[in-house]
């Protein structure tokens, strides 16, 4: 029976323990907190979008702010309102069509199909494939039936391998240049030779710092070779970036699986948080923002909203 395991996969003696401290929920902002820091009494509002799930990866969505904890490198924040996430989400999905995604093709372009119907309409999404060279299928768009057309041209190519890392910083730069309110970039992977050249460690504090949130779908039949950089790196970079931006990675023991994965990440992204909150104003923005919810056997993950956004 096709299953999806929710929890990140470790990998084996690579330091992705300490990755999590590294970077487990991190905002990256320039240079620590030094002495003579400028600080006034006058609060500012920032904010942060929110998923919350049970122990099911199901969205709790009962939740009031003395719910939602917030801490800026350790040091509490005052929670002052929270309501449910309506804006927009920009969506980049990014899908593997090398030669290792040939047994799943076709469970793609069904299960994509319907993700793109249910989220379509009033969010843009973009439609960008890496096997072989990065290459968008389609551009952002709210044209459902177009983005359907794009679903049917995914096909595997021949010999290819995958430019994961690759098509990855190309879309973060492209939202670099687009006025956003939420961003979401999926990833749909399928292993095997991943030929990009960005290191994992230069990609993720840029990725972080986009605003967007970055989610992977990772087929687990075929466990990397990681005596090979590039799939060495590709695994350490799928840890490091959906834990530095709030998303999450799933792993699929089978193509079958991807619908019920995307299902749940649709469910996650519509039924999100808005939390504000109140921070000193201060010269020099925080390291690391955590956010924690105080019903147990909850799990909260949050994107911070960047201020010029707001």
């Amino acid at each position: 029976m096709p299953s999806v395991t929710p929890s990140r996969r470790t990998v084996r003696a690579l330091g992705v323990l300490a990755l999590a401290s590294l970077f487990g929920f991190a905002v990256a902002a320039a240079g620590p907190d030094g002495p003579g820091q400028a600080q006034t009494s006058r609060p500012a509002d920032r904010a942060m979008f929110v998923s919350v799930l049970n122990k099911d990866g199901a969205p709790v969505t009962d939740l009031t702010p003395t719910d939602f904890r917030v801490r800026e490198d350790g040091m509490a924040r005052e929670v002052l309102r929270v309501e449910k996430a309506t804006e927009p989400i920009t969506l980049a999905l990014l899908v593997d069509t090398s030669q290792s995604a040939t047994p799943y093709i076709a469970d793609m372009r069904r299960s994509l199909k319907t993700f793109v119907k249910r989220l379509g309409g009033k969010n843009p999404i973009a439609l960008t494939v890496f096997g072989e060279r990065p290459s968008i299928l389609i551009d952002y768009t709210l044209d459902v039936p177009a983005l359907e057309k794009g679903v049917d041209r995914l096909f595997p190519a021949s010999g290819s391998g995958s430019y994961m890392l690759q098509a990855v910083e190309e879309i973060y730069r492209g939202l670099s240049k687009r006025d956003f309110d939420r961003a979401v970039i999926l990833a749909i992977t399928a292993g095997g030779p991943e030929f990009s050249d960005r290191s994992y460690d230069e990609l993720v504090p840029k990725l972080s710092e986009s605003g967007a949130t970055f989610d992977a779908m990772v087929f687990t039949a075929n466990p990397p070779n990681l005596s090979d950089f590039g799939q060495r790196n590709r695994e350490l970079f799928l840890d490091a970036a959906t834990r530095a931006t709030g998303g999450d990675r799933f792993s699929l023991l089978s193509s079958m699986a991807l619908d019920g994965a995307l299902t749940r990440l649709a469910d996650e992204l519509t039924n999100q948080y808005l939390v504000t909150y109140s921070r000193p104003d201060t010269l020099i923005p925080p390291q690391k923002i955590e956010v924690s919810v105080r019903r147990p056997g909850l799990t909260a993950r949050g994107t911070p909203v960047k201020a010029k956004r707001r």
